[in-house]
């Protein structure tokens, strides 16, 4: 057998140099496109494929941002939890009622008569811990504010001994009743 068909054909007479060269530079050409579009293909896959990377590290990113958020609010919440727990003052035998709002309502905590001093005066504070509230000092109400506002419901402005002296002058000449509640 004599090589290819093109080779057959062109001894045999039916076809002639000039096409055979012709429909040889054709076929390479052809190869040619094809093995550039097979890059490029390639190419987009991998392109693809990166941003397809990129876009799972960002999404990882932001899961775990929202995670590290969630962990740091939960440990600020015990953080507060702690200080109410260990810092809170004993109410037992608290027979007057002190007045206070919370959320547009006027709750009642029953106090002990130092514990209402102490509040008037702003020397401690009332705090919410779950559903109930809890009277603490004021400068762990202070720390408590720092972390999260919301959870200090009263701390009076401690008023100090000069504004005190100045309201005893001006009320100087009225007498006040021992009786008199608050």
């Amino acid at each position: 057998m004599a090589g290819s068909l093109q080779d057959q054909l062109l001894n045999a007479g039916l076809s002639d140099a000039k096409k055979a060269k012709k429909l040889d530079k054709e076929k390479r050409k052809k190869q040619r496109t094809a093995h550039k579009s097979r890059t490029e293909v390639v190419d987009e896959v991998k392109l693809a494929a990166q941003q397809a990377r990129d876009e799972k590290i960002a999404r990882d990113k932001q899961l775990n941002e929202a995670r590290n958020a969630q962990a740091q609010r939960k440990a600020i919440e015990a953080q507060i939890v702690q200080l109410i727990e260990n810092n809170k003052l004993d109410r037992r035998g608290g027979e007057i009622g002190f007045n206070f709002s919370y959320e547009q309502k006027i709750k009642k905590l029953y106090v002990t008569s130092l514990q209402q001093k102490l509040l008037a005066a702003g020397k401690v504070a009332i705090a919410q811990i779950a559903d109930h509230f809890e009277i603490i000092p004021a400068e762990v109400a202070h720390k408590i504010a720092e972390r999260d506002a919301q959870r200090v419901i009263f701390c009076a402005q401690d008023t100090g001994d000069a504004l005190e002296g100045e309201e005893r002058d001006w009320y100087k000449d009225y007498e006040i009743p021992d009786d008199l509640m608050w």
